[in-house]
């Protein structure tokens, strides 16, 4: 099935090079300009007290063009003395203009070079700093959370994960709007700007040494071409995909996504289980919603377990994963629980609850 302007997309990726870069959390810092603005003010201070403490003395000064020395002389002098010129045209010839210099005006010349020097000096320091900061996240990066798509489906998708004990250091999320990036960054989560069909984007993003992948473009065919990106990239990774169109789930999952979710058809059937019982459409919210109330969580099955029937462990067994086959709690098949299974629960929101996400793949239909 060929979705409508896949093509389009193909050859776009094609023919224009995204720029693409890597911005990381940081702290909220005084505009770069205004930080410029008041190191310029700073040092035109610094200049015009040169120049009044040079006039004030002009007697003390000597001008090889006529000997004397005037106001205009003055700021030439101190602005040639500052930058650390000296032409020599304008000298000091009395005792006090020199001990002025000594002890006056070579400090302030100093202060002036690190006003000035010092701008560019901090900005190379910042480069440094986040050129570091970039290497050494790429090296400690593991195991992660890749999130395509920062709109309202990626952003509740990365609270429900962070609700179960992920940290924001182990998300990244790939965007191709800097403004939603910058949104993630305000929110301490990792973000590459670029379009995530190009493998090179994903690849900044660590994709190939990720643990889940959530993608949540806003269009169906985007979604086809970074699972099939997504997939080539990293075998293991569990890639689960949002998709509007419940027609397009089977090309996702043949693309390579563990489980799709159709939004529109998930708020629908939301929406009649509201109309049906409002309390029923509470407690689904309430279900879905990670972090309190209710949370629907995966466990494993402990030792103390095996060979009980579901009934007989503690918490609301709904389901229980078995090899590929997730088997109701009622299903004559799963007998007694093994080790080897896993336990799909209701539970009240703890903190003792919040399990981060497992690494397993989900079962494949």
């Amino acid at each position: 099935m060929k979705l409508p302007g896949q093509d389009a997309i193909a050859r776009q990726a094609d023919e224009h090079l995204v720029t693409h870069r890597v911005k990381l959390p940081r702290k909220l810092v005084e505009h770069p300009i205004r930080q410029v603005g008041k190191r310029l003010s700073l040092a035109l201070v610094v200049l015009l007290v040169t120049a009044f403490i040079v006039y004030a003395d002009a007697d003390g000064y000597n001008d090889n063009s006529d000997g004397s020395v005037d106001l205009l002389d003055a700021f030439y002098y101190a602005t040639v003395t500052l930058s650390t010129t000296g032409y020599g045209d304008i000298t000091p010839v009395s005792d006090a203009a020199r001990l002025t210099n000594i002890f006056v005006i070579t400090p302030l010349r100093v202060l002036f070079l690190i006003i000035l020097v010092g701008t560019t000096l901090e900005a190379l320091t910042e480069r440094t700093r986040e050129e570091w900061r970039l290497n050494r996240w790429r090296s400690t990066l593991r195991d992660h959370t890749v999130v395509v798509g920062f709109g309202t489906k990626g952003r509740s998708a990365i609270q429900t994960v962070c609700a179960t004990g992920l940290r924001k250091e182990q998300v990244v999320v790939v965007d191709p709007s800097g403004k939603a990036i910058e949104a993630a960054t305000a929110h301490g989560y990792a973000g590459v700007i670029g379009d995530a069909t190009r493998s090179d984007v994903l690849n900044r993003a660590e994709l190939f040494r990720a643990k889940q992948i959530i993608i949540a473009t806003q269009r169906d065919d985007t979604a086809v071409l970074v699972t099939l990106t997504a997939r080539q990239l990293n075998r293991g990774a569990k890639i689960v995909v949002a998709v509007r169109e419940e027609e397009n789930a089977p090309l996702l999952k043949q693309s390579g996504a563990d489980a799709v979710i159709t939004s529109a058809s998930a708020a629908g059937r939301l929406l009649g289980l509201s109309v049906l019982s409002p309390a029923a459409g509470m407690v689904m919210e309430d279900l879905i919603s990670q972090g309190s109330g209710l949370d629907l969580i995966e466990r494993p099955v402990i030792k103390s377990e095996a060979g009980r029937v579901p009934r007989e462990v503690d918490g609301l067994v709904v389901s229980v994963l078995r090899g590929h086959r997730v088997l109701g709690y009622d299903d004559p098949a799963v007998g007694e629980l093994q080790l080897t299974d896993r336990l799909i629960t209701i539970v009240r929101a703890t903190p003792a609850t919040h399990v981060a996400p497992d690494a397993r793949p989900l079962p494949r239909d």
